[in-house]
């Protein structure tokens, strides 16, 4: 095939396909593996291993555009340019909270559903630890954890969260997801502490297991050492709880953990909160749940939101106990970030620690999670309903 016969396109290997988006005619490069982008230079007329120079351009050493691939001649640059998109989003806001965590919402290109351009956020949070080595040196760990976004709005509407209040717009392609994480990777030091993303989270807006293919081609791609080459033991994949995708996802044998959205401790209370769990009982979620650990030997984690006199009553820990037992879960209680348009509240630091308690005399691995980021429309799609202008705007708040 001559180099001028190549128009882009095609499928994405066996299985469903998953179409890269197209910007102007451009395919979206990181949505393609290096295998997939072999494919297209060879077509081109280039040499094998120039998919691999690519791949470390943009991943290692951050190039935003092909003219910044100094190594690749001036000609390939070019058509690489005509070929293919590296970001195809626009930074709309960029905030940063008191305590460094960073959000930023993105616009992408628009689409029948999302004409105006559909709105994610995605976000990176800090944590520098001392911690203890095996002689008992101390050794400071600079964690950079990325929260991903796997939808624009989410189906579920969880009567909590901001995201749902509009309900799904569309789903986003691998490249889109894999794109969040690479926004934010420039958004680091090129080198020395902090300079990469060590941890993963699927917990932005969405629902990842209802884009379920999108996630996985996305988490892949994290995971590959010519990209993120991120451990898979570092990567959280939440859901709501839909079995029959909990247990597709254990068959692929990824080492992800998979943590389930649970945020009420029976099926009653469960159903008003979360309207998917009107059709799915605690008792499936906590099948699937187990056979993702027969599966891949990693146990699930129960995240679970804490709503004041909602789902915080002692009854409610003592019921939460006997599902994280049976599912030898750990269990993460995470403080509610208020939605202004929302009549739900934060808890008290006295009743997540009491309700922790509870937990712990049960014999339960619980952690009150910190709560991050308030101070800059911390909840899950908050962001996005405060924007009504356009272009960046870069926000950084101040205090102790």
């Amino acid at each position: 095939m001559k180099r001028s016969d190549w128009r882009g396109g095609g499928s994405m290997g066996s299985g469903t396909a998953i179409i890269g988006v197209m910007t102007e005619s451009k395919e979206h490069l990181l949505s393609l593996s290096l295998d997939e982008l072999t494919e297209r230079v060879l077509a081109l007329g280039m040499p094998k291993f120039r998919a691999a120079q690519i791949m470390e351009w943009v991943y290692q050493k951050r190039a935003a555009s092909f003219e910044e691939m100094t190594n690749l001649s001036k000609g390939d640059r070019a058509l690489l340019g005509e070929k293919f998109a590296i970001f195809t989003s626009e930074i709309v806001r960029n905030v940063t909270s008191s305590d460094g965590t960073q959000k930023i919402l993105l616009r992408w290109p628009a689409t029948e559903k999302s004409p105006e351009g559909g709105l994610t956020e995605t976000v990176m949070i800090p944590m520098d630890d001392d911690q203890c080595d095996n002689f008992g040196n101390t050794v400071v760990t600079h964690r950079r954890t990325a929260c991903l976004s796997t939808q624009v709005g989410c189906p579920v509407k969880c009567a909590f969260c901001a995201s749902g209040l509009e309900g799904l717009k569309e789903n986003l392609t691998p490249g889109q997801v894999v794109e969040q994480a690479l926004r934010l990777t420039h958004m680091l030091p090129k080198e020395g502490p902090g300079h990469r993303i060590t941890n993963i989270v699927f917990m932005g807006m969405g629902e990842p297991l209802a884009n379920f293919d999108t996630t996985v081609a996305a988490l892949k791609t994290l995971m590959a050492p010519w990209a993120f080459h991120i451990s898979g033991r570092k990567i959280t994949v939440s859901t709501v709880g839909l079995p029959p995708q909990m247990k597709r996802f254990a068959e692929l044998g990824l080492t992800a953990t998979l943590a389930i959205s649970l945020h009420a401790p029976n099926d009653e209370l469960r159903s008003q909160i979360i309207p998917w769990a009107e059709k799915i009982s605690i008792t499936q979620l906590v099948d699937a749940g187990k056979y993702y650990f027969e599966k891949t030997g990693r146990e699930v984690t129960l995240e679970y939101i804490m709503l004041d006199g909602v789902n915080t009553l002692p009854e409610h820990a003592r019921q939460l106990a006997t599902i994280a037992k049976l599912l030898r879960a750990n269990v993460n209680l995470i403080y509610y970030n208020e939605v202004p348009e929302l009549e739900f509240k934060r808890p008290t630091g006295q009743t997540m620690f009491a309700f922790q308690n509870t937990l712990r005399s049960a014999g339960v691995n619980a952690h009150v999670r910190k709560s991050r980021g308030r101070d800059i429309a911390a909840a899950c799609g908050q962001l996005a309903r405060q924007d009504k202008g356009k272009g960046v705007v870069q926000v950084t708040v101040s205090g102790a």
